[in-house]
């Protein structure tokens, strides 16, 4: 049994050893040693503090792309699960059609409306408003990454949400609950999961991400991506500090996806909302 149990997982465990054992393993090395002699260092680890405002940055457009993509989301998922179910996979793939189209298609063409000539200032022209610098900020990078990373927040909290049963609600409105007191006591607690699959699966990407941010946000809004990148493929090659920069930032995502579970072991343990 155990050697058919062996047989079985084998190629998914040769699988993992070369595709994620051996490459975090050479992260690792290379993040340890010195780029001339090879040797053991710890100074690529300490020369990240040359880049404290990056990160800060990151995290911090980041968590607000985040927020941003839970306000819009949340609601946008809670109306597909109410409307009749024979619409819902209809809305659920319009939703999903732009993850289709290449990423960086879908970047281009927010460059083309974000410019200072393009479609949002021309038509502000046309009104007779001013026109609105917008592209090269970190308006833009956020807006670039509320848009690519919308369904990824609406997915999970639909799925959640869907799967509420009418019955709970109406056990609420009978026992006096109004519809404030049933979203805040009744349907949000039951849809932390969802809430917080949405917010890891938003903020991890948003967090790493550099080709919205070199896109949309010029050379002014450097992010922890843009980072690495520079450091693999710039005039300023030094893998292995771009290898501690990776390290460093799977540790800061790692520990986003600890806590952002131990939020949901919590609410999955306390059983849902309490009207009273």
């Amino acid at each position: 049994m155990k050697r058919r149990h062996l047989l079985t997982s084998g190629p998914y465990l040769v699988w993992m050893v070369l595709f994620i054992v051996v490459p975090m393993a050479m992260v690792v090395w290379f993040a340890f040693t010195d780029n001339v002699t090879g040797a053991f260092t710890l100074e690529n680890i300490v020369r990240i503090g040359d880049y404290s405002n990056v990160f800060v940055r990151s995290i911090w457009l980041g968590a607000l792309a985040t927020v941003v993509c839970l306000v819009l989301g949340y609601p946008l998922a809670y109306l597909i699960a109410k409307i009749d179910p024979k619409y819902q996979n209809a809305i659920v793939l319009l939703i999903m059609l732009p993850m289709w189209m290449n990423f960086l298609l879908r970047t281009y063409a927010w460059m083309s409306l974000l410019e200072d000539n393009g479609l949002i200032n021309n038509f502000l022209a046309l009104l007779g408003l001013p026109r609105v610098h917008m592209i090269n900020t970190s308006g833009a990078v956020v807006m670039g990454m509320v848009y690519n990373y919308l369904p990824y927040m609406v997915l999970p909290l639909y799925s959640v949400l869907v799967k509420i049963d009418g019955s709970v609600i109406e056990a609420a409105q009978d026992l006096g609950a109004n519809r404030v007191q049933v979203f805040r006591r009744v349907i949000f607690p039951m849809s932390m999961p969802g809430i917080m699959s949405g917010i890891t699966m938003v903020f991890v990407p948003s967090v790493s991400t550099f080709i919205i941010s070199k896109m949309l946000g010029g050379g002014g809004n450097l992010l922890i991506g843009d980072l690495i990148e520079m450091e693999f493929l710039g005039n300023s090659y030094n893998p292995n500090l771009g290898s501690a920069i990776s390290l460093v930032l799977m540790v800061l995502i790692l520990i986003s996806m600890g806590i952002m579970n131990q939020f949901r072991d919590e609410q999955e343990e306390d059983g849902g909302g309490v009207l009273f």
